[in-house]
């Protein structure tokens, strides 16, 4: 029942709107949509389609199989998609780049995942924040960047470049345990006018987002130390230091001394992967993405 041709003609017309632009678009004569239409009446026992001028609608029955006929189809292409990949040969070099806080939450199981299916591959993994990994994904020189889009400063991802959203992920704020805001479950940010801030090195996207959400609070930025990882700014609020912004992708463990408290407004970012949009169906591109959304999919549940 619903052949899958007569399902894909159907999908045409919905799509093109009169039978000859679906026959043009499938490569066949009006005559040969108007059979495989004329079948799938048959089968499913109702009128598909009716006349409109000098062409043809879809009835209410046509409308409702036809958004089904649309699902099976892209489902049908998905399934022929992941086939052709088994059958390629997943091999050669992969280079990939990644921002600090995925390198240690999403890489590690999807490498492993990469390892286990394709293990011709040849895995090379590099650390680096949006704006080093990125021109190096446009020029070729990697194949994959996991990187992050704060939703108060997007991170603008070229044209040439194709962008798969993995998950999203929430900045918290995290005080000395003596604090006297720390007992509390949200903060507003003005309210912590008493510390100064931890936050990544000079001149790096993460400090200039710190910069511009303090700012965006009318906060004068009062930044005392500057430091690459996550750990190691969370010891240094557990000494007392400052207070700092940390994902919560970021956070393995909290030290003892810190209190992590959620923020009012609330600091959202989306992690991606992106790659050159040309190389986006390559073997080995596309099993390191899926190996990325299995990775996400486990990290957000």
């Amino acid at each position: 029942m619903f052949g899958l041709e007569r399902m894909r003609a159907l999908d045409a017309v919905a799509t093109h709107g009169s039978v000859a632009a679906a026959a043009t678009a499938l490569h066949v004569t009006p005559s040969g949509v108007s059979q495989q239409l004329a079948k799938l009446e048959r089968e499913a026992g109702q009128r598909l389609l009716e006349p409109r001028g000098r062409g043809v609608r879809l009835t209410a029955a046509g409308r409702v199989l036809a958004g089904h006929a649309a699902r099976i189809l892209a489902q049908v292409a998905e399934a022929r998609s992941d086939l052709e990949l088994l059958r390629e040969d997943v091999s050669g070099p992969l280079r990939i780049g990644a921002i600090p806080t995925t390198v240690h939450a999403l890489l590690p199981p999807a490498l492993a995942t990469l390892s286990a299916q394709h293990p011709r591959l040849e895995v090379t993994l590099q650390e680096g924040e949006a704006e080093q990994t990125m021109p190096r994904v446009v020029h070729g020189d990697l194949d994959v960047a996991v990187l992050e889009s704060w939703e108060d400063r997007p991170t603008v991802v070229p044209a040439s470049a194709a962008k798969i959203a993995l998950l999203s992920d929430v900045a918290d704020l995290a005080l000395p345990a003596g604090h006297r805001l720390a007992h509390r479950k949200v903060v507003d940010l003005p309210e912590v006018d008493d510390l100064p801030w931890i936050g990544w090195s000079a001149g790096s996207g993460c400090y200039d987002w710190l910069v511009q959400v303090l700012r965006a609070q009318r906060m004068e930025p009062k930044i005392t130390c500057t430091v690459g990882g996550y750990p190691t700014q969370l010891a240094l609020v557990a000494g007392n230091v400052g207070a700092a912004l940390v994902p919560r992708l970021a956070r393995e463990s909290v030290p003892d001394g810190v209190r992590i408290v959620a923020t009012r407004p609330s600091l959202t970012r989306t992690i991606y992967a992106i790659c050159r949009a040309e190389d986006e169906e390559r073997g080995a591109v596309r099993a390191c993405l899926d190996a990325l959304r299995s990775a996400a999919a486990q990290q957000a549940a």
